[in-house]
């Protein structure tokens, strides 16, 4: 048979309402199972695909989710939307991305705009500089199905994705010391994001497991502007207190790292070792490659965009609990700690 049969047609053919075969479709808990069966089997003989612009107009919804990123730079969240998109094309949803970049005004106009119903549901890591969550309270308040990922507020009641931060930066630092790194520093953005506290905690508990008293002028806090990172960078490797091991939080640091050793005479590794948290690509092309900690960003995207559908198409069966799922991140050594 020709495909373009309607629901009517496919519920003619069945002696059935179309009311039971669209919640047969729909794996409705009111339908029994062998009508279920029955329904898409027809379904499939006939070569019924459902319209999913009509469904939408029915059911008031845009079958859309709002990805709301800080920055679009970062490797990471690149293949976070990408593990997102994977997932809701599967399953009829498109995305929305919305770039804060780090600023919490844009952040807050983003919110107030899907308040209006432009998405169905939200995906979202949050600016540096969020700290009134007012905006954020108000899209849980509203109903409107939300998940956090990497950069969270704990404050919220819903599901938030992360990765294993203070242990990965525990074991990163201690990779340093194991390479002979006597003088670690670490560099970071803000110190309200839970992710730089969680791998400051992670980097000050390795130096302490040594023996060692933290240093706080070895705590560089960066900026989102390159150039100046480039020049706080270089005046530290270049004081008389440099250090001889970095840990970077985010892979824009470890770049502009790379960027500094070239005005000074210091040589990755030799006199600089280098470890950065990184899901670039070119990590492994860099001279020398980058050893890297690798958050399991397209793993998270999936998650994220498979708990929010669950929730979007069963949502008296689903809740998003208030909890916290951790994903592990995975060390790749290189060159830029040891010679290989």
């Amino acid at each position: 048979m020709a495909s373009g049969i309607s629901l009517k047609e496919l519920a003619a053919e069945l002696k059935l309402a179309p009311s039971t075969v669209s919640r047969a479709l729909n794996d409705s808990y009111e339908i029994s199972e062998a009508t279920k069966k029955k329904v898409i089997s027809m379904a499939e003989k006939l070569n019924y695909h459902a319209n999913p612009f009509a469904r939408s107009l029915r059911e008031n919804k845009s079958k859309t989710i709002a990805v709301i990123i800080p920055e679009r730079i970062n490797n990471f969240f690149a293949q976070v939307m990408d593990g997102i998109e994977e997932i809701a094309q599967e399953q009829g949803y498109h995305l929305l991305i919305y770039n804060t970049h780090e600023d919490l005004e844009r952040e807050r106009k983003i919110v107030n705009l899907l308040l209006n119903g432009r998405a169905d549901a939200i995906v979202m890591s949050v600016t540096s500089q969020t700290s009134d969550i007012s905006h954020l309270q108000k899209l849980h308040d509203r109903g409107l199905p939300i998940i956090f990922f990497d950069r969270i507020r704990a404050e919220i009641p819903t599901t938030k994705f992360i990765t294993n931060d203070y242990e990965s930066a525990y074991e990163g630092t201690k990779h340093l010391i194991q390479q002979g790194c006597k003088k670690i520093a670490l560099f970071t953005l803000c110190k309200d994001l839970s992710i730089s506290q969680e791998r400051k905690r992670g980097y000050n508990d390795a130096i302490l497991s040594e023996g060692w008293e933290p240093d706080p002028a070895l705590t560089l806090y960066c900026t989102h502007d390159e150039e100046k990172n480039v020049k706080l960078i270089e005046e530290l490797l270049l004081s008389p207190d440099r250090p001889d091991g970095v840990l970077t939080s985010v892979e824009k640091l470890a770049f502009a790292t790379y960027q500094a050793v070239k005005t000074t005479k210091l040589r990755i590794p030799s006199d600089l070792k280098l470890i950065s948290f990184s899901n670039s690509a070119i990590a492994g092309l860099l001279n020398p490659s980058l050893t890297t900690i690798t958050q399991p960003a397209v793993t998270i995207g999936n998650e994220c965009a498979k708990l929010l559908i669950r929730k979007l198409t069963k949502p008296k069966h689903y809740e998003l609990i208030d909890q916290v799922i951790t994903i592990p991140s995975k060390i790749t050594v290189r060159e830029s700690t040891v010679s290989l």
